[in-house]
């Protein structure tokens, strides 16, 4: 677990029963008043629906380009999201249900998915697709689910920003500014409270480097205004 000032930024994989115990483990700890989620409100309600939408309904919503790149997307999470911490899981939903259970005050941190979907959509390169198919089925990147340490995340990160880096940009180095950013605003409105980010190990270095990268900015501009 990382912390800056009082935010602490919990990692893990989104679908490995150690982090679940982990997110238990931390509320436990830490007491917080705050539990911010790498989810947007769509994604709450995926995961506590038994039901998934048909893949006519999901037509519907994204049309064929979003659609063909959600079908896109289940495929990259199953081959690479036990890595890249993509995808909320099982751990986000054990968030919610201790803030609930603890009557703590949840906050959903994430950027909505349609928006990265179309963006994704309109900067991806075939040629990364193609590098991406080929590679899982060489398993370009072995990861270890159960074995979330932050030297083997670096290093699964450092595969993929290097060969697929509109994939990277798009899903996991804009998410990481923009949780950071929304991480930093709840602190400012809340200076006092403890908040406890729970993400996916992916998402925990890029995050920390843009609070430091805010806060560094908030200074320099109230230094600069006296």
């Amino acid at each position: 677990m990382k912390s800056f000032k009082n935010i602490y930024l919990l990692g893990g994989s989104h679908v490995s029963a150690v982090s679940i115990e982990n997110v238990k483990k931390a509320v436990n700890e830490i007491r917080p008043d705050i539990i911010a989620l790498e989810l947007d409100i769509g994604r709450v309600e995926a995961l506590r629906s038994k039901e998934r939408p048909s893949k006519k309904e999901l037509l519907k919503i994204l049309g064929m380009k979003g659609f063909l790149f959600y079908v896109f997307g289940e495929f990259v999470q199953k081959k690479f999201g036990k890595a890249m911490g993509i995808e909320p899981g099982s751990e986000m939903l054990a968030g919610l249900n201790e803030a609930e259970k603890n009557k703590i005050r949840a906050v959903l941190i994430d950027r909505n998915i349609g928006i990265t979907l179309r963006r994704f959509s309109k900067y991806f390169k075939k040629r990364e697709i193609i590098k991406m198919i080929l590679d899982s089925f060489t398993q370009k990147i072995k990861f270890d689910i159960n074995d979330i340490t932050e030297d083997a995340v670096e290093k699964v990160l450092d595969i993929a920003k290097n060969r697929y880096p509109t994939f990277h940009k798009v899903l996991v180095d804009e998410r990481d500014y923009f949780m950071a950013r929304n991480l930093y605003q709840i602190n400012k409105e809340n200076p006092e409270a403890k908040i406890l980010a729970i993400v996916g190990a992916g998402h925990v270095k890029g995050m920390m480097n843009y609070l430091a990268m805010f806060d560094s900015q908030s200074t320099h501009t109230i230094l600069h205004k006296q």
